[in-house]
């Protein structure tokens, strides 16, 4: 029996529990995602009397410790879009061709990624709101130099010169209006290849 730590008292030595939806926010990743990872056994998953999945929280940190998600998977590439059905759409289509997908929904969540794992490539959308595509490459290249993670910029509504100015900002892509998923899924392929 799955047994949630209670909210009163003092702090127990028990194991925290996440729902589904909680360690996929805790990991970064779509539900669908770990999903598969449980089901692959590469994440491990306790099960309730009526079959939801659990999740240790200790077993998530022990996963992102041991090694980097694209240990087992293909190259890891971090989608930084507040278009849910973008990243999913994208997220999709990319674990489908065996990448490894991480999303956030906006700049500072990319950030924190950033943080816990280096991915092969980001997908950023330049159209955020708080912080736009454009202050958060800069704050990658602030942490973590200028080419050392390729980043392809995004936009379904920019200006003409916003792809001469990605490229003068370091951005080694940028796909504008009008915008198709597609294409950003072959600019990626195309940049993870070579």
């Amino acid at each position: 029996m799955v047994r949630q730590r209670s909210s009163g008292g003092p702090p127990s030595s028990e194991p925290q529990w996440l729902t589904l939806g909680e360690a996929a926010r805790y990991l970064g990743v779509a539900q669908s995602t770990i999903r598969k990872w449980s089901d692959s056994g590469r994440v491990r998953a306790f099960y309730t009397p009526g079959r939801h999945r659990r999740y240790r929280q200790e077993d998530l940190d022990a996963f992102l410790n041991s090694s980097s998600p694209t240990a087992t998977g293909g190259p890891l590439v971090l989608i930084v879009d507040d278009d849910d059905q973008v990243r999913e759409y994208v997220r999709v289509s990319l674990e489908a061709e065996g990448y490894t997908v991480r999303e956030a929904g906006n700049a500072d969540e990319g950030l924190q990624v950033l943080e816990e794992s280096q991915p092969d490539l980001v997908l950023l959308d330049v159209m955020m709101p708080q912080v736009d595509g454009w202050e958060m490459l800069q704050r990658l290249q602030e942490r973590h130099g200028e080419a050392a993670v390729p980043v392809v910029m995004f936009s379904g509504k920019v200006d003409e010169g916003a792809a001469g100015e990605a490229a003068e900002r370091g951005a080694q892509g940028f796909i504008g209006k009008p915008f198709d998923p597609d294409q950003l899924i072959e600019k990626t392929k195309q940049l993870l290849s070579s």
